[in-house]
């Protein structure tokens, strides 16, 4: 009960063993924690916490010993144990697409005293077997890239980069002033919706909607979406840039609950000068406009409108690496 069983033979690592959701939880947290606590997100400190209270959830154990196929919890996956201790660790959690199943492997994580050992790359070894036992379609990860040795292990086990993307983070401002006389500031008009959308398809990319649930629906408009949203209590922003009549940048805010507020910026894929003023611009109203919140946040593709983002106040927080077995 709360075990996997293994699809190939360990006993060349005899130290690695399948994870234990009854018993494991508390110490691959702290190994998480110890592991990546300095560039760990709200997101993530979250996700520690949830293990941490199912950990001691009798009710929830029992029933993730039933449902560990389906739940975005780690209670798949693989541990690296020494002397009572788990040294490493490598989580295993399933997506759907449709009708296709995908694994990510994610917290792949070595305690800095038993590194430079090939733990890590034994538990994502095992890992991906057990992945590919389950009929896993695709079997993604996403790594730092200030992580070069990851990296370098990823890619000798078969992963290629797919994407690299940034996490920016910014805090509300009282008062930002437009910094462009000559780029106007409007509410989105519904005229600007078709390149709109083709914008946000480019930079929010269908192949990593699976694991983001990128739903832009809620952005499109017209009466029934707008019914739609008013009784789903669903309240969402969008400004769009404007230079005469040309639509150069759009930018989105729909709230998710999360400490730091999403941003979905659109803008085409040979942006120019115009369209980089016209994001910063679009970037510091909405500063300005959305006091209320603790946070913005804002995925882009990395190294894309650097200059422009951090004109409007936002700071990186990191750029991922997401790679495909």
């Amino acid at each position: 009960m709360g075990t996997i069983t293994l699809p190939v033979q360990t006993n060349q690592h005899p130290q690695l063993r399948a994870l234990n959701v009854l018993k494991d939880l508390p110490a691959v947290a702290d190994l998480i924690e110890l592991c990546f606590s300095t560039t760990m997100d709200n997101d993530g400190q979250r996700y520690l916490s949830d293990m941490r209270r199912a950990s001691r959830d009798n009710s929830f154990l029992r029933w993730a010993d039933h449902v560990s196929d389906s739940t975005s919890l780690p209670l798949n996956g693989f541990v690296w144990e020494e002397d009572k201790k788990i040294v490493g660790n490598a989580s295993l959690i399933p997506f759907r697409d449709g009708g296709r199943r995908i694994h990510l492997i994610a917290n792949v994580a070595t305690h800095p005293d038993h590194r430079r050992r090939g733990i890590a790359r034994a538990l994502t070894e095992q890992t991906m077997q057990y992945a590919r036992a389950k009929n896993s379609t695709a079997l993604w990860l996403h790594v730092r890239d200030d992580n070069p040795g990851a990296i370098k292990l990823y890619e000798e086990l078969g992963f290629k980069e797919v994407a690299r993307r940034t996490a920016w983070v910014a805090p509300p401002a009282s008062y930002i002033p437009q910094i462009d006389p000559d780029i106007q500031i409007v509410l989105r008009h519904p005229r600007f919706w078709s390149v709109q959308r083709e914008w946000l398809h480019r930079s929010y990319p269908e192949s990593l909607a699976w694991y983001h649930a990128w739903n832009f629906n809620a952005l499109q408009p017209g009466f029934w979406n707008w019914l739609y949203l008013l009784f789903a209590d669903f309240n969402i922003k969008q400004w769009a840039a404007v230079g005469g009549d040309r639509l150069l940048a759009a930018l989105a805010w729909m709230p998710h609950g999360t400490r730091n507020e999403s941003l979905y910026a659109a803008l085409p894929a040979a942006a120019g000068s115009s369209d980089s003023r016209a994001l910063t611009s679009l970037l510091r109203r909405a500063r300005s406009e959305l006091t209320s919140r603790s946070g913005l946040s804002l995925d882009y593709p990395a190294g894309e409108m650097t200059d422009a983002i951090e004109a409007a106040g936002f700071t990186p927080r990191r750029t991922l690496i997401w790679m495909r077995a």
